[in-house]
């Protein structure tokens, strides 16, 4: 389908009838198919004038004869704010480098901040990367930040935050000229890190870059070559050993939360490290495939209101 952009969006944003159909379209490619067994040859339910229970865009699968939308099976199943919206919404999120606050959402799309922060969490749910099919290989930077406050009253070292911070770390892989898996770690250590890295990447096929850190010594030993600079001594390269694209994706997620969410709670945040990894895995597209591709990922999945604030 055709790159969208906001002034394409424009159309379906005041027309339900052509955003549900744009949603299909994104969703289907043109073709229905039932969410619940896959059955490819539904028919649509029109609506009749002497009644008002029949859904618009209703289909009932000829197969397991059960009725559905195209929101059905998805993060948007059971809201009550119009698909217009909702598509609005994800394209804001998907076009904005440094994200978008829900405080946003709630102004520009006219819905109370509640209905706002709970429709950024669905988003951020339907970027959430799934499992690897292949893991990431080559060049590899591995580094940690802390992202957060410190305890009032409390000084802390550059880069040690220690026990009395409200700091929590964020550990990211980075393949260089390739993907991100970035997620928070109550504590790092070498086993936390070891069992990171042996998830996500193809050890015996890729080159590790790290900084000095002691947990990274034992680690290193089962790459191919383990690549380290010195920090601590002003040492950022040396040769091609570097962590700077993996410092480059930290300073977005930083600026990001710094500037436009202002605050991240721990239980939470996991999924802004989801939503910045995702436009960083898709920076290559333009908006409107990011988009589409937040569409594709909320197949099959669904968000309750309790779901986000649990930690």
């Amino acid at each position: 389908m055709e790159s969208l952009n906001l002034s394409k969006l424009a159309k379906w944003f005041s027309d339900e009838d052509a955003a549900r159909k744009l949603l299909e379209k994104m969703r289907w490619g043109g073709h229905p198919t039932c969410p619940r067994c896959g059955g490819l040859n539904p028919y649509t339910i029109t609506p009749k004038a002497t009644t008002k229970t029949t859904r618009k865009g209703l289909y009932k699968c000829s197969q397991c004869r059960k009725p559905f939308t195209v929101t059905v099976g998805t993060i948007f199943e059971d809201s009550h704010i119009p698909i217009s919206k909702w598509l609005l919404a994800m394209h804001l999120m998907a076009a904005s480098k440094k994200g978008m606050s829900a405080h946003q959402l709630h102004r520009m799309l006219g819905v109370t901040y509640k209905s706002a922060w709970f429709m950024a969490h669905r988003l951020r749910y339907a970027m959430m990367q799934k499992p690897l099919v292949d893991k990431l290989r080559g060049i590899i930077e591995v580094d940690e930040t802390y992202v957060g406050g410190r305890r009032r009253g409390k000084r802390e070292r550059r880069g040690h935050p220690g026990h009395d911070s409200n700091k929590t770390p964020v550990v990211a892989l980075v393949q260089r000229k390739g993907r991100v898996r970035a997620f928070p770690m109550m504590r790092v250590t070498a086993d936390n890190l070891d069992q990171a890295i042996n998830a996500h990447i193809d050890v015996p096929n890729s080159t590790l870059m790290t900084d000095e850190a002691h947990a990274y010594k034992t680690i290193g030993q089962k790459f191919q070559h383990h690549g380290v600079v010195k920090h601590a001594a002003g040492e950022y390269v040396r040769g091609d050993a570097h962590t700077n694209t993996a410092e480059g994706f930290f300073s977005l997620l930083k600026r990001g939360i710094t500037g436009v969410y202002h605050h991240v709670g721990r239980g939470h945040l996991e999924r802004y490290c989801d939503e910045f990894a995702f436009r960083y895995n898709a920076r290559t597209v333009d908006d409107g495939t990011r988009a589409a591709m937040i569409v594709s990922g909320a197949e099959g999945r669904r968000l309750t209101y309790r779901q986000p604030a649990a930690s």
